[in-house]
């Protein structure tokens, strides 16, 4: 399983995310003890139930990604903040967790549409297999489904919620722009990340936070700990890229080469070797160009000064955290941190 939650045995080994009946320990009202394994077992029960349609290809297609894997790192990053904060009931904050988690996956549908991707987590993408209209229509209808959980939230998480959508979308054009063009900046790089990925994991740890009843400082500190976590994920995910293997990472090296998507080691890579430049311009890559121009990427140091930044990030989302020192899952936090920081696909 790679990266799906190598430390979930520390929160507790009864339950596992994958357990399609996750043991009934609480009720609405009723507070009790619950493992992380336990939470994220109902959040995927949510998220499976949110999946259900009259129109059965709706169901397939949706379940076909999500059922496809995936690292649950927005969600579990959710449930232990709301757990260190002093959340104990469950229904709540699995709602908002699965509503997260449908709204990226809406968004890895229609992003495999505009990148024409052939392939999504080790095996063909729905876009290939659906084809674009169905692809395009059930990335709408897991959308609406994240806003259907939406809808029973106090206004404040709506509000939150629909501003990580709009900066996602804004992310998504922003990278568009960017797409083969190697005059990208660093600066844009991070404002890309900033909103396609670390938006939602600022606003479930805000959520998370504040349904758990903190201060509104904490609630801050939670935010903030959250985006810090988001980038530290993007920045790893991109050096993966580069670096990884490809039989653990379930897909090919060099795929943001080859759409032209600006990663944080191709965009350092073109500041010092001028030579990848022109390589990041080609539309249609061939195999040896994207091979050449991987070798010029690691040799020029940018994957080590990669790694070097997504430590920074992860520090600081650490360094948020000091407002629950002694609590235990905001230690767990930590380790989940350097288990990003650390990983290997």
């Amino acid at each position: 399983m790679g990266f799906v939650f190598i430390w979930l045995g520390l929160f507790g080994k009864d339950a596992c995310v994958s357990s399609p009946e996750p043991k009934p320990r609480n009720t609405a009202n009723e507070e009790a003890e619950w493992t992380l394994s336990d939470a994220l077992a109902c959040v995927e029960r949510r998220i499976q139930s949110q999946l259900e349609s009259r129109e059965p290809l709706l169901t397939e297609i949706s379940t076909y990604l999500v059922g496809s894997g995936g690292k649950r790192v927005r969600p579990a990053v959710t449930l232990l903040i709301y757990r260190a904060c002093g959340g104990r009931t469950l229904d709540s904050i699995v709602d908002v967790a699965a509503a997260l988690e449908l709204i990226h996956s809406a968004t890895l549908l229609h992003d495999d549409i505009i990148d024409d991707a052939e392939t999504r987590r080790g095996r063909p993408s729905a876009l290939y297999r659906y084809g674009l209209a169905r692809t395009l229509v059930t990335g709408d209808f897991v959308f609406s489904r994240a806003f259907e959980l939406c809808a029973g939230f106090e206004e404040r998480l709506i509000r939150w919620a629909a501003e990580a959508c709009i900066r996602l979308t804004e992310g998504e054009m922003m990278q568009g722009r960017f797409r083969h063009n190697p005059d990208v900046t660093l600066e844009d790089y991070f404002e890309i990340i900033q909103r396609k990925t670390a938006s939602l994991f600022q606003q479930g740890a805000r959520a998370a936070a504040y349904l758990a009843g903190a201060s509104p400082a904490i609630v801050e500190a939670m935010a903030d700990c959250g985006f810090h976590v988001g980038m530290t994920f993007q920045i790893v995910d991109d050096v993966l890229d580069i670096e990884g293997e490809p039989g653990n990472l379930g897909k090919p090296v060099g795929i943001d080469l080859r759409d032209g998507n600006p990663s944080l080691p191709i965009v350092l890579g073109m500041m010092r070797d001028p030579e990848l430049r022109g390589f990041f311009a080609l539309r249609r890559p061939t195999e040896q160009e994207v091979h050449e121009a991987l070798r010029r990427v690691r040799a020029t140091g940018a994957v080590r000064e990669a790694r070097a930044l997504a430590a920074t990030f992860g520090a600081r989302a650490k360094g948020a955290l000091a407002c629950l020192s002694g609590s235990s899952e905001a230690a767990l936090l930590e380790e989940m941190v350097d288990q990003l920081l650390a990983r290997g696909a």
